[in-house]
C-alpha cells in the first residue's frame, strides 16, 4: 500500500513540474505569437487580407450599377471629345471677329521696283492687324456652327441614354438568368427522380421502356438549358464589367428589381412628353435652326463687308526704294477700315440656293420624325401593355401550378398519388416560374424601350 503511494507521490511531482515547464515555454513564445512578421498584431487583418477582400464580389443595385457606367463608358468618353471638337470649331469661326496680329520679317534682292508676290514692299520687319467688323455670310456659319456644337451635347445625351438602356437590360436580364438557373438546378433534382423512379418501375415491369427514354429526354433537356443559360451568364458578366469599368475576374452581385412605372401612366400626355425630349426630334430642331443661321447670312452677302486693319513695316535702303519712289523713310505704318462692296456675285447668288435647299430638306426631316416620334409612342405604349397582359398571364399560370402542387403534396401524404406525379408537378411549376421570369424581363424591356423614345429614362435610376 505504502509503495502504491510513493508511486503515485512521484507521478503527481512528475505531473506539476512537466506543467511549470511548459507553462514557462509558453510563457517565452507568447510575445512572437502575437506578433506578425511585418510588425502587425495577429488579431489586426494585414495588407494581403485587405487586398483579397477587395476581390470579392461586387453587389450593385440598378441605380449604383446605372452611375458607374456613366463614370466609366467609353463611348460617353468619345462623345464628349466630339462635344469638345464641335465647340472648338465654333471659336474658330469666331476667331475672324476677334483681333489677329501677325508679325513678320524677311529680307531680299530686288531688281526694279521693289515688291514681293503679295504686292506688299519687301520689308526687314512688318506687323499686321486684322479684324472682321462687319460680315453677315461669316456670321451666319458661325452661328450655325454654334448650333451644330449644342446639337452635339444633344447627342452626348443620346450616348448617356444608351449607356443606361444597355447596363439597365443587362442587370436586369443577369438577375433573370441567375434565378432561371436556381429553377433549372431544382428542376434538374426532380428530373433525377422521376428517372430513378421510373428505372425502378421498368425493372419491376410496371412500365415500358419508352417511359424511361421519356424521362432521359427530360434530364437532358433540362442539362441543357441550364448550360445555355449559364453561357449568357458569363456573357452578361464580361458586358457588365467592361460597362461599369471593373476587372474581368470581378464577380457581381445583382438584385431583382423592378423599373417605375410612371411613364406609361401618363396616357395621351405621354406623346407630347416625347415631342419635347425625344432625343432624335430635338437633334431635327436644331439642324432647321443651323440651317435657318446659314440662310440667314447668305442672303445678306449682298451688303457690303467690313474689316479693320492696319499694318507696320520696317524697310530696309539696300531694295533701292530711293530711285524708284521721291522720299524713303524706314518706318511705315497705316490704319483705317477695309469695305468691300458686292456689285455682282454669282458665288453669293449659289450659296443661297444651296443654303435654301438644305434648309428645306432640314424642315422635311423634322416634320417626318414628329410623325415618327408620335407613331412610336403609341405602338411602344400599346406593346407594353401587351406585355403586361402576357405577364399577368404568366402570374396567374404559376398561382395555379403552385396550387397544384399544394393538392398533389396532400394527396402523396395520403398515398393517393405517387412521387414521380409530385415531382411532375414540381417540374411544372419550375416552368411556370420561368414563362413568368421571361413575361416580367419583356416588360421591362418594353418599358425601357418606351422611357427612352419619351425621353423619361431619367426616372429608372433617379
Amino acid at each position: 500500500m505504502r509503495q502504491n503511494i510513493a508511486v503515485v507521490s512521484r507521478a503527481a511531482l512528475a505531473l506539476l513540474a512537466g506543467a511549470l515547464v511548459l507553462s514557462v515555454t509558453v510563457s517565452a513564445q507568447t510575445p512572437t505569437a502575437l506578433q506578425a512578421p511585418n510588425g502587425q498584431a495577429a488579431g489586426q487583418p494585414s495588407a494581403a487580407t485587405a487586398g483579397g477582400q477587395q476581390d470579392g464580389p461586387v453587389a450593385l443595385t440598378l441605380k449604383s450599377a446605372i452611375e458607374m457606367a456613366l463614370r466609366n463608358s467609353k463611348d460617353i468618353q468619345i462623345a464628349k471629345l466630339q462635344a469638345s471638337m464641335a465647340q472648338h470649331a465654333t471659336q474658330v469661326s469666331r476667331a475672324g471677329f476677334l483681333p489677329n496680329i501677325y508679325a513678320g520679317s524677311g529680307a531680299g534682292y530686288t531688281y526694279g521696283i521693289p515688291e514681293t508676290p503679295g504686292g506688299r514692299a519687301p520689308s526687314l520687319f512688318s506687323l499686321t492687324y486684322t479684324e472682321e467688323i462687319f460680315n453677315e455670310p461669316l456670321k451666319g456659319q458661325g452661328k450655325e456652327l454654334e448650333e451644330q456644337a449644342r446639337s452635339q451635347r444633344i447627342v452626348l445625351e443620346d450616348v448617356k441614354n444608351s449607356v443606361i438602356v444597355r447596363t439597365a437590360m443587362a442587370y436586369l436580364e443577369l438577375g433573370k438568368v441567375r434565378h432561371s438557373l436556381e429553377l433549372l438546378r431544382a428542376e434538374q433534382e426532380s428530373a433525377d427522380k422521376i428517372l430513378q423512379v421510373t428505372q425502378e418501375r421498368q425493372g419491376e415491369g410496371y412500365e415500358l421502356p419508352v417511359e424511361v427514354t421519356k424521362a432521359q429526354l427530360t434530364k437532358a433537356q433540362v442539362t441543357q438549358r441550364i448550360l445555355q443559360l449559364e453561357g449568357r451568364e458569363d456573357e452578361l458578366e464580361v458586358f457588365l464589367q467592361g460597362q461599369l469599368g471593373l476587372g474581368q475576374e470581378q464577380a457581381i452581385e445583382v438584385t431583382p428589381e423592378e423599373l417605375p412605372g410612371e411613364a406609361e401612366q401618363e396616357g395621351a400626355n405621354l406623346v407630347a412628353i416625347a415631342m419635347q425630349n425625344n432625343v432624335g426630334l430635338l437633334l431635327a430642331e436644331s439642324d432647321v435652326r443651323a440651317k435657318e443661321f446659314r440662310l440667314k447670312g447668305e442672303k445678306r452677302g449682298n451688303l457690303p463687308t467690313v474689316e479693320a486693319v492696319s499694318t507696320y513695316s520696317l524697310l530696309a535702303s539696300f531694295n533701292n526704294y530711293s530711285e524708284f519712289y521721291k522720299k524713303f523713310q524706314k518706318n511705315n505704318f497705316n490704319a483705317g477700315v477695309q469695305v468691300q462692296v458686292p456689285i455682282f456675285s454669282a458665288k453669293t447668288r449659289e450659296d443661297i440656293g444651296l443654303a435654301q435647299i438644305n434648309l428645306q430638306s432640314a424642315q422635311a426631316t423634322l416634320a417626318n420624325k414628329k410623325t415618327q416620334v408620335s407613331a412610336e409612342v403609341r405602338q411602344k405604349t400599346r406593346h407594353l401593355r401587351e406585355r403586361d397582359a402576357a405577364k399577368e398571364v404568366a402570374r396567374l399560370e404559376l398561382q395555379l401550378a403552385q396550387q397544384n402542387i399544394g393538392v398533389l403534396q396532400t394527396q402523396y401524404t395520403e398515398g393517393k398519388v405517387n412521387l414521380r406525379e409530385l415531382e411532375r408537378a414540381r417540374l411544372e411549376e419550375n416552368e411556370k416560374w420561368m414563362a413568368f421570369l421571361d413575361a416580367n424581363f419583356q416588360r421591362q424591356q418594353a418599358q425601357l424601350d418606351l422611357l427612352k423614345t419619351a425621353g423619361q429614362l431619367d426616372k429608372v435610376w433617379q
